[in-house]
């Protein structure tokens, strides 16, 4: 009960917990056959009791053939710190009460709902770590919207890995802190990679460029046709196909196209697997005009023996598929959730689709 309960009290500064349970004692039947193992559990507990963390309740019962006996019926433990005694999990307690009731007092009684759900995480921080913690969110409390970039804080031992390690609990504490989405933080520009297939579209003589999606879009480019792949080993493979460019757009990348004017209408593939058509749903959400290919069916039926299987995957309502993806998606459902990989289509297969005679 302890280790189930005790990140839920922590979170909440509970004292006010109490635990009662039966102890089950032995019959007179069950003592009649060993007696002194009898006598040893009734003085174990009489040795508990001894603490005053423990409360029993005794009741004397009359057997027929041993006599009068007091045992204990009941154990009563008062307050968390009392149970993790019992349960011998005082350092534990102690460590992450005091860690949780910092970071309430830091932040106030908002911070329950993530403090329950990262106690795991800010338990197992080792004391340097947590004391950096409670900088960052006390700094970042004094300056919500800084606009700085991780390198430019002025707290003693942080750095980017390590905000970047702790992101989802320093975004959960902030925002509970302050209303705010974010950290209030610079955030870098993410890169996107593109290849220019046609040596026309080049950039400055380059046709492989990772660059910021801001820096994308401002290029004056007019491609005649868009790809836009999950895979990097598929992006880099291509070859040359007049008037095209080719992005890699696995994930939340996707969404940054909405972004680059010369990318609003696009030929996606993905791998064939539910996650595959939620990257495609994604893209079509912000704005992206896009035709799958090789998503379909009969690709899947073709390439069975290449399957292999989708062990958590994705349940959204995908409600921007076409009446034929979603009925492909409902046929690798009902095969068993599997998947087929972009990389074990047999590329010659692939190239006749992607770039037809």
């Amino acid at each position: 009960m302890f280790e189930r309960e005790a990140r839920e009290w922590a979170a909440a500064g509970r004292d006010d917990i109490v635990l009662d349970v039966p102890l089950h004692p032995p019959t007179e039947r069950v003592a009649l056959a060993d007696l002194d193992a009898a006598r040893r559990w009734v003085d174990d507990w009489r040795r508990c009791e001894r603490s005053e963390a423990i409360t029993l309740s005794w009741h004397t019962r009359t057997w027929s053939r041993v006599g009068s006996q007091a045992v204990p019926e009941r154990l009563r433990l008062e307050g968390p710190a009392a149970i993790a005694s019992f349960a011998g999990q005082d350092a534990s307690w102690t460590r992450l009460s005091r860690r949780l009731r910092a970071l309430r007092d830091l932040i106030g009684e908002e911070a329950v709902a993530p403090l329950r759900m990262h106690a795991r995480t800010i338990d197992e921080l080792d004391d340097d770590d947590f004391a950096r913690l409670c900088d960052v969110v006390s700094w970042l409390r004094a300056h919500p919207v800084s606009g700085r970039r991780v390198r430019e804080l002025p707290i003693r031992g942080i750095h980017t890995k390590w905000i970047e390690k702790r992101h989802a609990l320093l975004e959960a504490l902030h925002r509970a802190g302050t209303g705010s989405s974010g950290l209030g933080l610079h955030e870098p520009d993410p890169l996107v990679r593109m290849r220019a297939l046609d040596p026309a579209l080049a950039v400055g003589g380059l046709t492989d460029v990772s660059a910021p999606v801001r820096d994308l879009a401002a290029l004056d480019l007019r491609p005649e046709r868009v790809f836009v792949f999950e895979n990097l080993a598929t992006v880099l493979a291509m070859p040359p196909v007049d008037g095209a460019i080719v992005v890699h757009g696995g994930g939340h990348r996707v969404g940054m196209l909405a972004r680059v004017p010369w990318a609003q209408k696009v030929t996606y593939w993905g791998d064939l697997d539910s996650h595959g058509f939620a990257i495609l749903h994604r893209l079509r959400a912000s704005g992206v005009a896009a035709t799958s290919v090789l998503m379909d069916a009969a690709t899947a039926a073709a390439h069975r023996d290449l399957w292999g299987l989708d062990p958590e995957p994705n349940v959204a309502v995908l409600s921007l598929l076409t009446e034929e993806e979603k009925a492909t998606l409902g046929f690798l459902s009902s095969a068993g959730n599997v998947r087929l990989e972009q990389e074990r289509i047999p590329w010659d297969y692939a190239l006749r689709a992607l770039i037809p005679a």
